[in-house]
């Protein structure tokens, strides 16, 4: 049965939610910045206005300034995106209950079978951008597509304020003739890859063979292939973001460390992780290191644990194993991260001779509890009070 998806993205989100909120923003040019005093000066959003002087997302606030002097710059306020965003998705649930959030300011809605409520889907989709832009001020571009791929496409080929049909008929006019970076799916190093096997458009992509892809890329080739033939067999699944793949952080130092206070704030990042992964019932089994230079240089690797776990001492040894392992300690570091996936519901502990695995646990349940009731900073680890330490601090 052929199917009906919408994927509706808000404009500019977090620069229009300031340009709702303070009606003599509407015009002008709005800077959604970091924070400065953290390490995290840069250009976290820009409305269209800003973004005609060329601000971009990433840059750094100074040379933003420089660009835009009548800029109103903003530091990021993510209580009132997280409130509009809840407001948005209320807005879609009146047309379907079917409505997947894809990131905080977009989601896909699967409208199949609506025509008789609403209408024909663009109908539907004008109604739906009505809606919001009436009761909250704010503008979004909508893609439809047989599939939740097109819809994201779609949706992408006309901003702001846009409305794109993309049907599989389309794909060869529309699509192909795109750079292959263009399709969803797509980073920065495959498309390294893509460009050193001669494929520079997603045309190109689609016509590979799609043997060779799967030998190159593995089952991602496949994937990569059928996207660029348009086919995407995904439902719309609103319970998506009940499931979590990893849970993580990311913290930006106060200034570059090396060596031995790396180790530092993996350690905090371990408990702040392990925490988390308690609180939602889970316990994982692969450790992600991310590292980040002052030249914005990046590094990501993985292990693989023994077994699932909860517990911030696994998840920190494996952390650090990483950085041991392919990070120089004279290398210095702006940016760590830390995350835990391969997720799955609570299973029964595996014990172990020489460590007491049911008593480190019930401590770090009794630390979860004294912070739940009295706040993040009643309890936490005495490294955290040296000059390394960098959560605590925040």
């Amino acid at each position: 049965m052929s199917r009906t998806i919408l994927l509706a993205d808000m404009n500019s989100f977090f620069a229009s939610v300031h340009q709702a909120l303070e009606p003599s923003f509407r015009g002008k040019p709005v800077i959604v910045t970091g924070d400065p005093q953290k390490r995290r000066g840069i250009v976290v959003a820009a409305s269209y206005e800003a973004k005609a002087f060329g601000i971009k997302t990433g840059m750094l606030v100074g040379e933003a300034r420089a660009l835009c002097p009548q800029g109103i710059f903003i530091t990021s306020q993510y209580h009132h995106y997280v409130h509009y965003s809840s407001r948005v998705l209320a807005i879609m649930r009146n047309f379907t209950p079917l409505v997947e959030p894809f990131s905080i300011d977009e989601a896909f809605l699967d409208v199949t079978n609506c025509e008789g409520l609403f209408g024909p889907p663009v109908e539907l989709a004008n109604k739906l951008k009505e809606q919001i832009r009436q009761e909250l001020q704010l503008t979004c571009s909508v893609g439809i597509g047989p599939n939740k791929l097109l819809a994201k496409m779609a949706a992408g080929l006309q901003k702001p304020d846009g409305l794109t049909v993309l049907t599989q008929a389309d794909v060869p006019k529309r699509l192909w003739p795109l750079p292959v970076r263009e399709l969803f799916g797509v980073g920065r190093r495959y498309e390294q890859h893509l460009h050193r096997m001669g494929i520079w458009t997603i045309g190109g992509l689609a016509k590979c063979p799609v043997e060779t892809l799967r030998k190159k890329f593995g089952v991602v080739g496949e994937v990569l292939w059928q996207c660029a033939n348009g086919i995407d067999n995904s439902p719309v699944d609103p319970g998506a973001l009940e499931e979590y793949k990893s849970i993580g952080h990311q913290l930006t130092l106060p200034r570059d460390y090396e060596g031995e206070e790396v180790k530092v704030v993996l350690l905090e990042l371990a408990e702040v992780v392990a925490r988390r992964v308690r609180a939602k019932g889970y316990k994982g089994r692969t450790v992600t290191l991310i590292l980040r230079n002052p030249e914005l240089a990046w590094l990501s690797r993985m292990k693989t644990l023994p077994g699932p776990t909860d517990l911030t001492l696994d998840i920190y040894q494996g952390a650090r194993e990483l950085l041991q392992r392919h990070w120089s300690p004279d290398w210095p570091v702006r940016l760590v991260g830390l995350a835990l996936s391969n997720l799955a519901r609570e299973s029964p502990e595996q014990l172990t001779l020489f460590v007491d695995r049911v008593k480190l646990k019930k401590l770090e349940v009794a630390g979860d509890a004294i912070r739940n009731r009295f706040g993040e900073r009643a309890l936490f680890r005495a490294v955290s009070l040296t000059k390394a330490g960098a959560w605590y601090g925040r």
